[in-house]
């Protein structure tokens, strides 16, 4: 992807350009009357599955809370939340944790070239509430816990080696892990009122057994310069992480975190934003801020989940809200991607690109029935942009 900064509170289907080309950042601004529809076109009605797509999309159900997974013998988890995508020779496979507690964990579902389903089977067990996580450039998924005190845990996609706890990288409220293979360090966000963003620092890149925990620091401004300290006591005990450093930059619910190209994106959902680290002059600012759209229409609520494609696009599954996934194009469209219906009491996890681009997955994690078991995880194929 491309490093670009977006404009905050960019509207649904409407760039800077509809506003003679500059939007002063942290100004209010009102949605068009007719607003477009951004760059796949305008969503039509609810397929055979409630899904909401534009026009040459389509959707299928690739596994459901408590059924087997295709012709496999592997019975899906419950309440399927983060997830990524790893390349297994001409085909490859989805990964998604399992929010529940006790139990947790995470799964993994095989794809041949084709697509079609060849297996499926667990890579981490009895953990707690496995929230969100990240892939890493050595092809493992960290698994995040998001328990007081949780850990990370580094799980095989291909269901050969034992998972590993990494304790090195610190215990708090786990949510999103992105790697940065510049700098060499994993970018963590905390999901609590007052979190943190950290990252850590392996001793040797692609060795997560040791190394630094350090904590952003920066001013209560929405956006200015930062610096990075580091965590006297990952552990947490007796003192929380978040609290150890003066200084620490709070974010109310830390939750998605995305990296590309000397940026890192991660999203807050108290107050319903997206930030972006400028990481080559150490700056940071509002990509994304609802609270600026004026007579309502926002086109993005309960930011969670979010994750890039290789056009540049962002796209950032909503927490409830209208239950859609949404795209922010590098040109600063904010749109709806896909919206699912019937689905009120759900919210949406785990969207991710299969290597070719071509596929996106994601979850609902309770489904019709707003109940754990109830989750049901898609796939949706389509001229998803180069």
């Amino acid at each position: 992807m491309e490093r670009r900064s977006f404009l905050r509170g960019a509207v649904i289907g409407t760039s800077a350009a509809a506003f003679g080309g500059t939007l002063m950042r942290g100004a209010a601004y009102a949605a068009p009357a007719q607003p477009g529809a951004g760059p796949y076109g305008a969503l039509g009605a609810a397929d055979a599955n409630g899904i909401l797509l534009p026009s040459g999309f389509s959707s299928r159900v690739i596994a459901r809370s408590g059924q087997k997974v295709g012709s496999t013998s592997y019975t899906w988890h419950n309440a399927p939340d983060g997830g990524a995508c790893f390349a297994d020779g001409t085909g490859w496979i989805y990964v998604s944790n399992s929010e529940i507690n006790p139990g947790g964990g995470a799964s993994a579902v095989k794809f041949s070239s084709t697509g079609a389903i060849t297996g499926a089977y667990r890579i981490l067990s009895n953990t707690r509430t496995n929230c969100a996580g990240g892939k890493t450039p050595w092809n493992t998924w960290l698994s995040c816990e998001e328990v007081s005190l949780g850990y990370v845990y580094e799980t095989d996609p291909y269901g050969v080696n034992a998972a590993v706890r990494r304790d090195a990288m610190g215990r708090f409220k786990h949510e999103a892990a992105a790697a940065d293979p510049v700098r060499k360090v994993i970018y963590l966000t905390e999901d609590e009122t007052n979190g943190c963003l950290y990252r850590f620092i392996p001793t040797t890149w692609g060795n997560l057994s040791s190394g630094t925990l350090q904590v952003l620091r920066a001013g209560t401004a929405a956006s200015g310069s930062f610096t990075w300290a580091t965590v006297p006591d990952p552990d947490g005990s007796p003192t929380y992480t978040r609290d150890q450093v003066s200084g620490a930059k709070r974010f109310s619910g830390g939750e998605g975190c995305h990296y590309a190209n000397d940026t890192v994106w991660f999203t807050t959902k108290g107050d319903n934003r997206l930030w972006q680290l400028n990481l080559l002059d150490n700056t940071y600012e509002l990509a994304y801020d609802d609270s600026l759209v004026v007579g309502g229409g926002a086109p993005l609520t309960g930011v969670d989940n979010v994750t890039g494609s290789s056009s540049g696009d962002l796209f950032v599954a909503e927490d409830g809200g209208n239950m859609e996934i949404c795209v922010i194009t590098p040109d600063d469209v904010v749109a709806p991607f896909l919206r699912i219906s019937g689905q009120s009491g759900s919210e949406i996890c785990g969207p991710a690109f299969s290597p070719d681009g071509r596929r996106l997955y994601f979850s609902s994690q309770r489904g019709t029935t707003g109940s754990s078991s109830g989750g049901i995880t898609y796939e949706v194929t389509g001229p998803f942009r180069a």
